[in-house]
């Protein structure tokens, strides 16, 4: 299984992903050859090697007209539906983008639809979401994982004024995601990079046991002292491995007071949103009544919906929750004939 490794002991944005990846084996001509199927005039695109103490690392730089224009989720589906990417490629820009909107909205509180994005809105921010995921394609990447991630310390203006770090639509983002802060001041992780290492990443943790293949480094624009400001990525084979180790969440509430219709209509919903699985086990409640102990099994990203859901379908007062490891093998559903 192909294997990419986010080490981000720097923080991540959009411009340092693109250079990690150009550093790991994309071809950059293929890379503007792709971005240009967008169909969207005003960029450009190139890569210069920098030092960044004392480390060689690739510089990506987004060239763009001076714009002001602040999108709104349908504009950049738009752009990226009408272009002429390949499906894979719009699909996984599109999720992006939809998770950055959903957290966007949370922040403000208000719908989807009318969150309008500032500096991810920008043209330079839609290259760098859009351009991660053809390298993502074109390196052939089926596993992501990352490290916890160093978001830097301090506050960092912003549209709505100034925020500490991480502002909030970053730690939004972050929601289940293992981040730290130093004494370092500045934004080392910005909305672009969270979201795109968030969207792609279900594993968070060290190294995973790998062949690697190749080390790339993405530069960011700030330069620190004694400590170099690059992304490092790492990509590889675990060639020979047919397991692979994933961190789940389970949550768990007792009931003894529903019908059973209810809690079959629960696990037809939790599927719906996402579960990994949902079991029933029968157990004997206070004063010897018979109930049932309601187990779902789900990613990070889908705990929170299904929390909900536990809280406005059951008459659960309370929900349990614990993070798991599981190692699943890899598998794949394919079409046979038969006679």
């Amino acid at each position: 299984m192909k294997t990419l490794y986010f080490d981000c002991f720097a923080g991540a944005s959009g411009d340092m992903i693109l250079g990690a990846l150009v550093s790991v084996g994309v071809d950059k001509d293929e890379l503007r050859r792709q971005l240009a199927l967008l169909n969207v005039d005003g960029f450009s695109i190139d890569f210069e090697t920098v030092n960044r103490s004392g480390l060689s690392a690739n510089y990506a730089r987004v060239h763009t007209a001076h714009e002001h224009k602040h999108r709104h989720l349908s504009d950049i589906k738009t752009i990226i539906n009408n272009s002429s990417l390949s499906q894979s490629v719009k699909e996984r820009a599109l999720a992006i983008f939809t998770r950055l909107a959903e957290v966007e909205a949370r922040v403000h509180n208000e719908p989807v639809e009318k969150v309008h994005f500032h500096e991810v809105g920008a043209l330079d921010a839609i290259v760098d979401v859009v351009g991660a995921a053809i390298c993502f394609d074109l390196l052939g990447i089926e596993r992501f994982v990352s490290s916890a991630i160093h978001v830097g310390s301090g506050t960092v203006e912003m549209a709505h004024g100034r925020f500490p770090v991480p502002p909030p639509a970053v730690a939004e983002l972050l929601k289940d995601v293992p981040f730290y802060a130093t004494h370092l001041k500045g934004e080392l992780l910005t909305p672009t990079g969270a979201a795109i290492i968030t969207s792609v990443c279900s594993e968070y943790g060290p190294i995973p046991s790998m062949r690697v293949e190749q080390t790339g480094y993405g530069a960011g624009t700030r330069e620190y002292e004694k400590f170099p400001n690059v992304l490092r990525v790492m990509v590889g084979r675990t060639e020979g491995e047919t397991t692979t180790d994933e961190k789940l969440w389970m949550l768990e509430t007792n009931l003894d007071d529903v019908s059973p219709q209810i809690v079959g209509y629960v696990m037809d919903r939790s599927f719906a949103l996402g579960a990994r699985d949902c079991y029933f086990t029968p157990v004997q409640m206070k004063k010897s009544r018979p109930g049932v102990l309601l187990s779902i099994l789900c990613g990070a990203e889908q705990k929170e919906s299904l929390t909900t859901l536990l809280f406005t379908e059951t008459t659960t007062l309370g929900v349990r929750s614990y993070e798991v490891n599981r190692r699943a093998l890899d598998r794949k559903t394919i079409r046979v004939e038969t006679l």
